[in-house]
C-alpha cells in the first residue's frame, strides 16, 4: 500500500515539471528578447535605416516608371503597385539577413560567454530570442512600407489579403533568420557576415520578380528568378493585392511550369524548416 501511494505523486510531478520548465524557458526568452529590444531603443539606427532604405526604392522606382505605357506589365497594373509587394518581401529579407549581427557581435565582446555558463534552463532561448526580435522587427518594417505604399496610391491587401501577407512574410523571415543564425555561429567574425548580407541583398533582390516579371527576363535570369526564395513570397502578396485570394489560383507562371499560391508558401515553409534542421547540429555544438 505504502508502494502504491507513493508512486501516484511521482506520476503526477511530471505535468508540473514539463510547465515549470515551460515556464523557465519562456522567462528566459522574454528577457533576453527584451535585451535586444533596449539595444534597439538606444541605438535606433538600424530601424530607421531598415525603413529608410527600402522606402527609398518604393518612391523612386515608383516615380521613375510611372509613365510606363498602359498594359506593359501582367494585369494591367501601375508599376508602383507592381513594385511594392517586391519592396515589402525585400524589406523583411534584409532584416532577417541581418538576425545573426547581434549573436555575431555578442561572441565578439564575450557576452555570449556569459550567457553558456550561466544557469539557462534551455540555451535555445538564445537563439528563441533572437528569432522573435528580428520576426518582429521586419513585420514593423514591412508594415511601415506597406501604409506608405497605401499613402502613394499603390493600394492596401484587404484583411484576408493582409492574413495571406502576414503569413509569407512570416515563413520567409524564419528561413532568411535560420540562415543567417548559421552564418553568425560558422562565419569567423563580423566582418564576413557584413560580406555575405552585402554580397546576397542586391543579387537576390535582381534575380527576383521583385522589379520586373520573368516574362521581362532573359532565359537564363528567368530560372533563376522562378527559383529565388524572395519570388515564392512576393508572387503570393502580389496576389493578395491584386484582390486573389484563391490558395489554388496560379500566382506564378516559371519556365518548369505554372505554381499557385499554395504551392510558393508550401516551398517557403519546407525551406524554413529545413534551414533549421540544417543548423540545428550546428547551433547544439556551439551552444554547448
Amino acid at each position: 500500500m505504502t508502494t502504491a501511494s507513493s508512486s501516484i505523486p511521482a506520476t503526477g510531478d511530471a505535468p508540473d515539471a514539463r510547465g515549470s520548465a515551460f515556464a523557465e524557458i519562456s522567462q528566459e526568452t522574454l528577457a533576453l528578447t527584451r535585451r535586444l529590444f533596449v539595444q534597439l531603443q538606444r541605438r535606433p539606427s538600424t530601424l530607421i535605416a531598415g525603413v529608410l532604405q527600402p522606402l527609398i526604392w518604393l518612391i523612386l522606382f515608383g516615380a521613375l516608371f510611372a509613365k510606363a505605357p498602359a498594359g506593359l506589365l501582367p494585369g494591367g497594373v501601375s508599376y508602383g503597385r507592381f513594385l511594392g509587394a517586391g519592396v515589402i518581401v525585400f524589406t523583411a529579407f534584409s532584416g532577417a539577413l541581418n538576425a545573426g549581427l547581434p549573436v555575431m557581435f555578442d561572441r565578439e565582446f564575450g557576452f555570449l560567454n556569459r550567457l553558456l555558463v550561466a544557469p539557462l534552463r534551455s540555451r535555445s532561448s538564445i537563439v528563441l530570442a533572437s528569432v522573435l526580435y528580428i520576426t518582429a522587427l521586419s513585420l514593423v518594417q514591412s508594415l511601415a512600407i506597406m501604409g506608405t505604399a497605401a499613402l502613394l496610391g499603390y493600394g492596401w491587401p484587404g484583411g484576408n489579403g493582409l492574413l495571406l501577407v502576414l503569413v509569407t512574410l512570416l515563413l520567409l523571415v524564419f528561413a532568411v533568420t535560420a540562415l543567417s543564425l548559421g552564418l553568425a555561429f560558422a562565419l569567423p567574425g563580423h566582418i564576413e557576415l557584413i560580406a555575405v548580407i552585402f554580397v546576397a541583398n542586391l543579387p537576390l533582390l535582381f534575380a527576383s520578380t521583385a522589379l520586373a516579371p520573368i516574362s521581362f527576363m532573359p532565359a537564363w535570369l528567368g530560372w533563376l528568378a522562378a527559383l529565388n526564395p524572395l519570388t515564392f513570397a512576393i508572387e503570393p502578396i502580389r496576389a493578395a493585392y491584386a484582390g486573389n485570394l484563391s490558395l489554388t489560383a496560379v500566382v506564378l507562371q516559371a519556365p518548369y511550369g505554372d505554381l499557385n499560391a499554395a504551392t510558393c508558401l508550401a516551398v517557403l515553409a519546407i525551406l524554413a524548416g529545413g534551414l533549421f534542421a540544417l543548423i540545428r547540429p550546428l547551433l547544439d555544438r556551439k551552444l554547448t
